[in-house]
């Protein structure tokens, strides 16, 4: 049980301080903000992956993530029990983050829901199709789980120590090219929380969020068991 309430805590701060940070300094679904709250939000996402895995990696591998369970279950590092609770208390997590920024920020402010952009912050016009989202989505997601499957990796011998800044890191790179096509998600849990109390426009699209990195998690564990190193000692054994 204490793994699945670590998952539930740190799916929270996860949420919590990274959506407050966009609200906060501007970088918001309704409008997008210039680059420094782009940057300040993206750090506060990674920020907040590194806290949580150097917090509580020990008891549950901080997956604080769906996609990222996903991932692990299809790579065999976790049981289907364990992944369905992990999912249920991620997404617990997530709403009581929602519910609290709510309060603070007032639902109105979009608290860092995560919706479909325009395009026009970065030099085009029109607004992001359903179908480019998803994409971004999905790839986005694809990369940041394959990072989360190498960087803790037995076979990548050495990573283990930085596994959590390598991972913190990625997601921040993830989130400043992603923030301005979906707000980035690559996370289902991180998006429920918010969007259930943000309003029926984050709701409308909340599906893009919850398929887009479910299909990249499973497309980074078919990578991952493409180019995994194999364990050559145990073989000959």
């Amino acid at each position: 049980m204490k793994k699945y309430l670590a998952e539930l805590v740190g799916t929270f701060v996860l949420t919590l301080l990274g959506c407050g940070a966009a609200v906060s300094l501007g970088c918001n679904t309704a409008e997008i903000a210039g680059t420094p709250a782009v940057v300040g939000t993206a750090l506060a996402f990674g920020l907040a992956v590194v806290a949580m895995a150097y917090t509580i990696g020990g008891i549950s591998g901080c997956h604080i993530n769906p996609a990222i369970t996903l991932g692990c279950l299809l790579t065999k590092r976790i049981s289907f029990k364990d992944s369905i609770f992990y999912m249920i208390f991620q997404v617990i997590g997530a709403i009581a983050a929602g519910a609290l920024l709510c309060y603070m920020y007032g639902c109105e402010s979009g608290i860092g829901a995560n919706n479909l952009q325009t395009l026009k912050e970065i030099g085009t016009a029109g607004q992001v199709t359903p179908t480019l989202g998803l994409v971004v989505e999905i790839v986005l997601t694809a990369l940041f789980v394959l990072v989360v499957l190498g960087a803790t990796a037995k076979a990548n011998l050495g990573t283990g120590n930085f596994a959590g800044l390598a991972i913190g890191l990625s997601l921040v790179l993830i989130h400043l090219v992603g923030i301005h096509f979906t707000g980035t998600s690559v996370n289902p849990a991180r998006s429920i929380g918010p969007a259930i109390f943000a309003g029926d426009k984050f709701l409308n699209n909340l599906w893009i969020f919850i398929v887009g990195p479910f299909a990249g998690g499973i497309l980074a564990a078919i990578i991952w068991k493409i180019i995994e190193p194999c364990n050559c000692k145990k073989e000959e054994e």
